[in-house]
């Protein structure tokens, strides 16, 4: 594969993404207006880290690292074989996610202690979380199904619909705000409502087109273990089949230490989130709007290449393309790079406009906006390393080694909680938020590392020199920012201006220094038509 077929697959999905992006921070400004920084805040935001965590890690982390190099692999060799895996997994997903459902809505009083132990002390509080986390457990179902389907489609390089498929989520959220949660009286029970229908929504958005993609030939759309696929009648003939196929068992050998592997930044986010239940009142709020608005640039950017970069690399390393697996990572790292180190700087240095521009207004008020800016401050710092875990854990997945990213994730777990606790007690939220950023760096520093000694040379010398003159680059646009802020311009102005002028100057400077990430995705800019 062309390294321009990359930036074009990575400029698709970044697309998608976007247009889901701006919905939810339209969700985002809204559930901020109505419900401020409070306690029902506090309770809903804490309750849906339950299954979003759980979606993240089983779904569309170790699902993805797990399914996507092992169908994508018999898509080279049998793509019949491909197909039985994919009804396989979906049979296997359907059943044990709902007993799993079922056990969490249980537990939950169990789950929410372990969670956020800050609340035990406060009865209304801690009884509407477990009520709230009830209400949206069955969306870790949804949504780890609708993983699936992205899993799919992402194989097939089908990137702009798995893209935009999480804005239903969004809409469900919206629509809860503006029509359910005043029907309700204005609980937030109405918004855990939204959630579950923004879940369904993300699924059947994919439906049609994975649809359009299954085999129409040979094969028949139907659950695996009938008579039809294995020959064998009854119950005992669909266990036996199901769990004897080598592509079935290689997905479960590679996704329990995918669970971790991949999942190290939302571990650490939920550790985070029990930390600032002992913190002042709106810590777990201002943390939630902190990491929604850093994890804007690492999704369009960060997580779009390496969404592509996954199912490339797992392509290479099925035809035993080294070469071709090295290029993908390299191409991938550079551009990671020219994305996301000037949107660290700019999050540096325009956070507070930014969150007040978003998010300031009815019940959320200033105290809010600076708690929010504080932790914005800090995980902005790890920024690059975050989306860096994303693309070089990939490389190791499309070689179907999950177990290297799990050992590195666990040591960057615990380091992330030895340091929550050091840095909380001095700088409350900011600290939690810092703690994550240096734990991430050390991450992706020991995955290099490991890869290195793995593969041999990464192009090493080649990327440190694109780093520096990146470095450039983005402090440029640094002071072009840190000037708009001193102006004394209207918020509005000074991230309208800040963002624009930062554009300007990556893609200016980015041409003068003969980039061809510039290039490639200036001409992917301007042929955004042909995305859609």
């Amino acid at each position: 594969m062309k390294e321009t077929s990359l930036a074009h697959s990575a400029s698709k999905a970044g697309l998608g993404t976007l247009a889901s992006r701006i919905l939810g921070y339209i969700r985002d400004m809204l559930i901020a207006s109505y419900f401020g920084a409070g306690t029902s805040a506090d309770a809903f935001y804490v309750a849906f880290r339950i299954p979003n965590l759980l979606r993240n890690l089983l779904g569309e982390g170790a699902l993805s690292a797990s399914f996507i190099p092992v169908f994508s692999q018999y898509l080279v060799k049998k793509e019949e074989d491909a197909w039985e895996i994919a009804r396989i997994t979906f049979s296997i997903l359907l059943v044990l996610l709902s007993l799993l459902t079922l056990l969490g809505i249980a537990i939950t009083p169990f789950i929410v202690r372990i969670i956020a132990p800050g609340f035990i002390s406060l009865p209304d509080k801690f009884s509407l979380t477990v009520t709230l986390t009830r209400i949206m457990f069955p969306f870790f179902l949804l949504i780890c199904l609708a993983a699936l389907a992205t899993g799919i489609l992402n194989s097939l390089r089908s990137f702009f619909v798995p893209a935009v498929a999480p804005s239903m989520l969004s809409l469900g959220e919206i629509f809860s705000v503006i029509v359910l949660v005043p029907l309700m009286g204005g609980s937030v029970k109405g918004l855990a409502c939204g959630v579950l229908l923004g879940g369904l929504g993300q699924l059947l958005a994919q439906v049609p087109s994975v649809i359009k993609f299954w085999p129409r030939r040979g094969t028949r759309t139907h659950f695996v273990g009938t008579r039809q696929s294995v020959g064998t009648p009854g119950w005992s003939g669909y266990f036996k089949f199901v769990f004897s196929h080598p592509g079935v068992k290689k997905i479960g050998i590679l996704m329990l230490p995918a669970t971790l592997g991949l999942g190290v930044f939302q571990i650490n986010a939920f550790v985070d989130t029990i930390c600032a239940s002992y913190l002042i009142e709106g810590s777990p709020t201002a943390l939630y709007y902190a990491n929604r608005l850093m994890q804007l640039p690492l999704a369009i950017f960060a997580t779009s290449v390496a969404t592509v970069s996954l199912p490339t690399m797992s392509a290479f390393m099925a035809n035993k393309d080294k070469e071709g697996l090295l290029k993908t990572l390299s191409t991938s790292v550079k551009m990671i790079f020219f994305l996301l180190m000037p949107a660290s700087i700019g999050l540096i240095i325009l956070g507070k406009p930014i969150v007040a521009l978003l998010f300031q207004r009815g019940r959320f008020d200033v105290f809010a906006t600076n708690l929010t800016t504080q932790a914005l401050l800090f995980y902005s710092m790890g920024l690059i390393s975050y989306g860096g875990v994303k693309v070089v854990a990939s490389a190791f997945y499309s070689m179907q080694d999950t177990k290297t990213p799990l050992q590195v994730s666990i040591i960057a777990m615990l380091l992330n909680v030895e340091l929550n606790f050091i840095f909380m007690r001095f700088m409350g939220v900011g600290g939690l938020a810092l703690a994550t950023a240096i734990s991430s760096t050390v991450n992706v520093s020991l995955l290099l590392f490991l890869l290195r000694r793995r593969i041999g040379k990464l192009q090493g010398g080649e990327t440190l020199n694109f780093f520096w003159r990146m470095g450039v680059i983005s402090g440029v646009i640094g002071i072009i920012c840190f000037i708009l802020l001193k102006l004394g311009l209207n918020v509005f102005f000074q991230v309208v201006l800040g963002i624009g002028l930062s554009i300007v100057v990556l893609f200016s400077l980015g041409f003068l220094f003969r980039f061809k990430e510039a290039r490639e995705l200036w001409g992917q800019i301007a042929q955004i038509k042909r995305f859609t």
